[in-house]
């Protein structure tokens, strides 16, 4: 009898669960949404580290910006590229090519260059060098335009 109330429970929380995946899949103009604030995060703090490396240069605003990058790097920014969201509109027509969808080895390998680039500059931040900062924001920067050259159509 305990057995049988177990296969009852599990299949009770195995249906449970299949419904709430179901549920929790949110919509293609969500997803546009949700990708495009989340590069919007990236060009702020992009834009952070650029005027200290051009400017008055402020470690802490550097690392903050750095480890929010990297963070951002690391989230798992390829799930806001699900099938669906080749075109359509989030807070605005999408700009991302319909190819990047076709290659996802290429796209793979554009993605794990700019999030180990964004681990190095968070690394490099900590360190307080301005030059080296520079130098690595550049790296950074070109494994954006990279993706962008591939994958974005301009504006």
């Amino acid at each position: 009898m305990k057995f049988r109330n177990m296969l009852l429970l599990a299949a009770g929380v195995a249906a449970a669960s299949g419904t709430f995946a179901q549920q929790a899949q949110p919509k293609p103009e969500t997803l546009i949404k949700w990708r495009q604030s989340a590069y919007q995060v990236l060009a702020w703090n992009g834009a952070r580290i650029k005027a200290n490396v051009e400017g008055q240069y402020n470690k802490d605003e550097v690392v903050r910006a750095a480890n929010s990058t990297a963070a951002i790097a690391n989230s798992g920014l390829g799930a806001l590229f699900a099938p669906g969201t080749e075109q359509g509109k989030g807070w605005h027509d999408t700009t991302v090519k319909p190819e990047l969808f076709k290659d996802p080895k290429k796209v793979g390998e554009l993605a794990g260059n700019f999030v180990r680039e964004a681990n190095e500059l968070a690394k490099v931040a900590a360190t307080g060098d301005q030059a080296a900062v520079k130098a690595q924001f550049g790296n950074l920067g070109k494994t954006c335009k990279a993706c962008h050259d591939e994958f974005k159509n301009k504006d």
